[in-house]
């Protein structure tokens, strides 16, 4: 059977008119359509402005319980500061609101980095005279009870720069002049002398007695001292020998280091006691275990005196 004979004819678009009951001038009082929508008389400012400040009858009209008052009143002074309107026209906007519940803006900043002042003159300034102009001797030390020793020539002084006084802790024989090292205790109260004829001497500085005299484990000057607690004393002579000496027995020489080949000019232990670097007028640097006579590291690029 043919389809075509149920179809529905198409109507005549070019017949179709406007109804009668459609007119053709717009109207005013329409929606508008969905994108612009026509809002009439709602876009007069000057009614809008109006019916903000106009109250509403039922707000004039309401019995507002004492609580209720109290509750808007003090709303009205946190949120809005006693302003009546919260929007208005006017030509110029007025500042924003500043709320007590907000949180307070943070006043802490870290303060500027000081710059590090470098003096550009001494502080204090000492006559030293007759002291040792050899490089590789070790003549000036600093206690930790703020005390300064000196070696002048045959004699030890002690400046303390706390009070800034000053003391004559020695006069050696002159056969033993001049001193050639001094090295503080870590107690602070016991000091050792390091002397050209290789003899190395133990004072105590609230006394000034000698309490022990080391002899006959150099050859030569004593040039370096360094202390690894208040009982073992590192000894540097002028041959390259380093000499751990315990001063509280008779035989002291514990232990022995050979790796230089000149005068030692530094001794210095870790803060942990051990290990120990040393350099030499040979212009190398070893480093040490306590336990080992053969150094760990060695550097030799150095070009003078070390």
């Amino acid at each position: 059977m043919d389809a075509d004979i149920y179809r529905e004819p198409l109507p005549d678009v070019r017949r179709w008119r406007r109804p009668p009951w459609a007119s053709s001038r717009p109207t005013t009082r329409g929606f508008g359509d969905r994108f612009i929508p026509n809002r009439g008389d709602r876009m007069n400012m000057n009614i809008a402005e109006a019916l903000l400040n106009i109250p509403r009858k039922d707000e004039s009209t309401e019995e507002v319980s004492p609580s209720r008052a109290a509750y808007r009143k003090l709303l009205s002074d946190t949120m809005l500061q006693g302003r009546t309107r919260v929007f208005s026209f006017s030509n110029r906007p007025r500042s924003p609101l500043k709320s007590s519940l907000e949180a307070p803006t943070p006043t802490h900043r870290q303060p500027a980095r000081k710059r590090r002042q470098i003096p550009q003159a001494p502080e204090k300034t000492l006559d030293a005279p007759d002291i040792v102009g050899d490089d590789r001797f070790n003549v000036l030390d600093w206690g930790n009870k703020n005390v300064l020793s000196i070696a002048l020539d045959d004699k030890v002084y002690l400046w303390n720069a706390t009070d800034g006084s000053t003391t004559e802790l020695v006069t050696v024989p002159e056969s033993s002049a001049p001193i050639t090292s001094v090295s503080w205790a870590p107690d602070g109260r016991h000091i050792a002398i390091g002397q050209c004829n290789s003899i190395v001497e133990l004072y105590d500085v609230t006394t000034k007695k000698l309490l022990r005299t080391l002899a006959g484990i150099h050859q030569g000057p004593v040039g370096s001292l360094a202390w690894n607690n208040n009982h073992l004393l590192t000894t540097g002579g002028a041959h390259g020998a380093i000499i751990n000496n315990d001063v509280r027995i008779q035989s002291h020489a514990v232990r022995s280091y050979r790796g230089h080949d000149d005068v030692i000019c530094g001794l210095k232990w870790s803060s942990c006691g051990k290990h120990l670097a040393s350099g030499g007028a040979d212009k190398l640097l070893n480093i040490w275990d306590v336990s080992r006579s053969s150094p760990l590291h060695r550097f030799s690029n150095h070009t003078s005196t070390v």
